[in-house]
């Protein structure tokens, strides 16, 4: 369709398969590179001139972390694509791998050549089984017509791309943690800097993107940095896919323009579930703070409105909860989730989500104090800013929001 770009052959009967792609234009780019040699700089500077902006939810310029890949240095070189879609709410890379495989190989095999990397490896969530089998068919079919393997098209390029399953771990999200887990150790982030850029996988160069990310690189190459760019607005160039969840009408995945109103996006989803009042959303993902009704109404969808209000775009997983919603039963669950899927490195995530996990499970329980809320906000202080990854954050933020704006019901559950 005009205005989708990862989604661009949904509307086909097969939208999964080599024929579907190839109609919209698939693999013209990529058969253009490797026939007329096209150079790497020119490449990366399209990217950066369409505003390509990483989609895994820290929103950083795509064509200016693949030129920090020293690509004519000695030795391989690494492209990996985080598919480990672990984010509650978070559901669109499964659907891209899943409806439009071809483009990620496509988008995979122009960071190989762009980068001169030996290698791509897609690191797939352990559960996405679907998904994995459609890329796996789409990296044979692109191997059988010569556009990926050993000296590719005839070009003297070897474009090497491998799936990998990863076993249901939410740190492997984090990129240091994921390339961990792919040189087959404990899944846990590594200290920063180096950065992967010059110290990834194996200790070589590597470029981490999401998987929304590299698909999003064909359509972009294909049809013009300045086409992508006006699908958007200013510094939030292209289309995003929001994951629309909670207490809607229709929840889907929908891929518009970056910087269209939240109401378009409510109403793609069918507006509010039994015609109820929005009491609150998640914009970005549960590590994202929250926003009340009345911010996120007059906020649209992109990265820097999301950031003026005091949250993040992030993942683009939106959660919209009703008025009927406890918002100390919302966030104990959270909290219950990372406190399972804390990977146990650092001694502040490690003991502080279990200590926050159980607090918000007693004031949800009615056995809490005055203290016990206080505690939550002290103990997430404490947390933010003191671990080696983002996990920390990932719990402190949502405390610190949700019992900023919304504490009259914690002091309620205490009261009674």
């Amino acid at each position: 369709m005009a205005n989708e770009v990862c989604f661009r052959t949904r509307h086909l009967p097969e939208p999964w398969s080599l024929e579907a792609y190839q109609s919209v234009g698939g693999y013209t780019y990529l058969r253009k590179i490797l026939t007329e040699k096209v150079a790497p700089e020119v490449i990366i500077e399209e990217l950066k001139a369409s505003g390509l902006r990483g989609r895994g939810g820290a929103g950083f310029p795509t064509g200016l972390k693949w030129s920090f890949v020293p690509r004519n240095a000695p030795g391989d070189k690494y492209v990996v694509c985080n598919s480990d879609e672990g984010e509650p709410g978070t559901c669109k890379d499964r659907d891209i791998m899943t409806y439009n495989p071809h483009q990620l190989v496509e988008g995979l095999a122009i960071a190989c050549y762009a980068m001169h990397a030996s290698a791509a490896y897609n690191y797939i969530r352990g559960e996405f089984w679907l998904p994995f089998e459609r890329v796996e068919k789409a990296i044979a079919e692109a191997q059988q017509l010569g556009l990926i393997g050993k000296n590719a098209l005839g070009s003297g390029v070897d474009i090497n791309i491998y799936n990998h399953l990863g076993a249901g771990a939410y740190i492997c999200g984090e990129e240091t943690a994921l390339l961990n887990s792919l040189e087959g150790k404990k899944g846990q982030p590594r200290f920063k800097p180096p950065f992967p850029a010059n110290h990834g996988l194996y200790g070589r160069p590597t470029n981490v993107n999401n998987t929304e990310t590299y698909a999003s690189v064909p359509a972009i190459l294909q049809n013009g940095a300045k086409w992508f760019a006006d699908l958007g607005v200013p510094n939030n160039g292209g289309t995003k896919i929001f994951c629309v969840t909670g207490d809607v009408e229709k929840p889907g995945n929908f891929e518009l323009g970056l910087g269209k109103p939240f109401k378009d996006l409510l109403a793609l989803a069918g507006g509010v579930r039994g015609g109820r009042k929005i009491k609150a959303v998640i914009p970005g993902g549960s590590s994202a703070k929250i926003l009340t009704a009345d911010e996120m109404m007059a906020c649209t969808m992109d990265y820097d409105c999301i950031g003026k209000a005091g949250s993040m775009l992030g993942s683009g997983a939106v959660v919209v909860l009703d008025e009927t919603r406890s918002m100390v039963e919302v966030l104990s669950r959270l909290l219950d989730f990372y406190a399972e899927e804390s990977c146990g490195q650092c001694t502040p995530c490690r003991e502080g989500v279990g200590w926050v996990s159980r607090t918000a499970r007693k004031i949800l329980k009615g056995q809490g104090t005055i203290k016990d809320i206080d505690n939550l906000v002290d103990i997430a202080n404490k947390v933010e800013g003191h671990t080696i990854c983002v996990f920390g954050e990932s719990f402190a933020w949502p405390i610190q929001s949700y019992v900023k704006k919304f504490r009259k019901e914690f002091e309620a559950l205490v009261k009674q």
